[in-house]
């Protein structure tokens, strides 16, 4: 399997949480459990490990097969990554505050959350319909297949045995509850 198509599989899984994210934020009472929870499969899943291959092996071998290093795609993907995890601190600094009782952070992890969300969706589709198939015409199988290898290694390492499977279960747990039927059943590969 190409190293590729894993990061566009993933990207499905992220899409699906983002969908399940909306509707929480929609609640009267947001459950912050479960915002917790979300927050904590962007921060693991979607960052730590999702992004960690990109940037970690990803970018690296394209930067090597003379794709620019700033400017340009990958300059663009990374400063996204960063103001992604911006608003997850924006996040995680609002749910203190209304677990602190103040109520009015709701609308700050709103806002948050929803500028993640646009940020996250249109990054997905510049990765998917550009820097992934610029990928494809750079990197030869045999390349593809080590930095598949390599994948599977920092996802264990970053994750630890069984968190890829422990996310897997919050996701259709999660979309099940907010999304119903429409969710479907999504499996992380």
């Amino acid at each position: 399997m190409k190293a590729t198509q894993q990061l566009i599989d993933e990207h499905r899984a992220v899409n699906l949480m983002l969908k399940v994210f909306d509707h929480a934020l929609l609640r009267p009472r947001i459950d912050l459990e479960d915002v917790e929870q979300i927050i904590g499969f962007l921060k693991g899943f979607v960052d730590k490990c999702h992004h960690g291959k990109e940037e970690d092996l990803l970018f690296p071998e394209l930067i090597r097969h003379g794709m620019p290093e700033s400017g340009g795609p990958i300059g663009q993907m990374l400063y996204e990554h960063q103001t992604g995890r911006s608003f997850i601190a924006d996040m995680e600094k609002a749910v203190r505050s209304l677990k602190n009782g103040q109520s009015d952070a709701a609308r700050r992890l709103i806002d948050a959350g929803r500028k993640y969300r646009d940020l996250l969706v249109s990054h997905i589709e510049k990765e998917d319909q550009v820097l992934f198939k610029m990928a494809d015409n750079l990197l030869d199988e045999t390349v593809q297949n080590r930095l598949y290898e390599e994948f599977e290694l920092l996802e264990t390492e970053r994750m630890g045995p069984g968190q890829h499977e422990r996310y897997h279960e919050l996701l259709n747990n999660l979309a099940a509850k907010y999304l119903g039927n429409h969710g479907g059943h999504h499996h992380l590969t």
